[in-house]
């Protein structure tokens, strides 16, 4: 008997093989739950839409997979149409995942000093206030008990060189995630948010991600990285009914790095390098 036998929900935030969401939803499948996916519609103009066939291939093979359909959270008209097809296929669900963030290239790059307003407003739109628009959409289909998760970074909690823009919505994001926990808890409904360590993404590379590997190994208590499994089965766990005492919380899948007050084992290693 799987973990997710008889459940259903929402996997918001897929966009290719190496998503986190996907490592999340691989889980949840195999444990045999049964997912609505969503994708970004591609721009008209594009020559060759893409993002709904990237997805499509991953799931195509997951019976537990029922549909996959376009959302832009920038648009509540797209939210309330995704959610309209969730009742349809499901009527309730018991688990949603949120794992949506962009910043404008440009933005990214820039020292948050110089963020623009308007990438400041697209990035905060997209990364944090999307999880109360699609939250406040699914609230009527969310079962008494069920759980809501989300995505973050360290990079929200303390300075991050190279995070810049994203670290403001990150912080704002786990804001978000206490209030929704408290607002919601009457109704049954968690509200949590899974802090990973870098990983291989998309959204990884744009923020330097080679440059955190080697460091996270360097410092980090366990000594190494983490994988795409291991995220994917706490983020599985999080949606999962052996949570349900876990709500409001920003949980760490890192090999302990947050937890270090000092380079611990790199500095010894600099202090070595120096004196030969």
């Amino acid at each position: 008997m799987g973990w997710f036998d008889g459940k259903c929900g929402l996997i918001l935030g897929v966009f290719n093989r190496q998503s986190i969401a996907w490592a999340i939803a691989e889980q949840i499948l195999s444990q045999g739950g049964q997912c609505g996916f969503s994708y970004l519609p591609d721009r008209p103009d594009a020559p060759r839409p893409k993002n709904r066939a990237r997805v499509e291939k991953l799931i195509q093979d997951h019976p537990g997979a029922k549909f996959l359909a376009p959302m832009d959270v920038t648009r509540d008209e797209d939210i309330q149409s995704f959610m309209e097809q969730a009742r349809e296929q499901f009527g309730q669900i018991d688990f949603l995942l949120h794992s949506i963030a962009f910043a404008p290239p440009e933005d990214l790059r820039r020292d948050t000093v110089d963020t623009s307003r308007q990438g400041f407003h697209t990035a905060m739109d997209i990364s944090a206030y999307s999880l109360i628009a699609v939250v406040r959409e699914a609230r009527p289909l969310l079962k008494n008990p069920s759980a809501v998760l989300t995505m973050s970074y360290f990079g929200g909690e303390k300075a991050v060189p190279g995070y810049n823009v994203m670290g403001v919505c990150k912080a704002a994001l786990e804001a978000i995630v206490r209030y929704l926990a408290y607002e919601l808890g009457p109704q049954g409904i968690r509200v949590n948010a899974l802090s990973a360590g870098p990983l291989q993404t998309v959204s990884g590379r744009g923020a330097g991600v080679d440059r955190m590997l080697k460091l996270y190994e360097a410092m980090a208590p366990l000594g190494r990285n983490i994988t795409h499994e291991e995220v994917g089965r706490v983020g599985a766990f999080l949606l999962s009914d052996w949570s349900q005492g876990i709500t409001a919380e920003v949980l760490h899948v890192d090999a302990g790095y947050n937890a270090m007050g000092s380079p611990g084992r790199l500095l010894q290693r600099l202090e070595a390098e120096s004196s030969q």
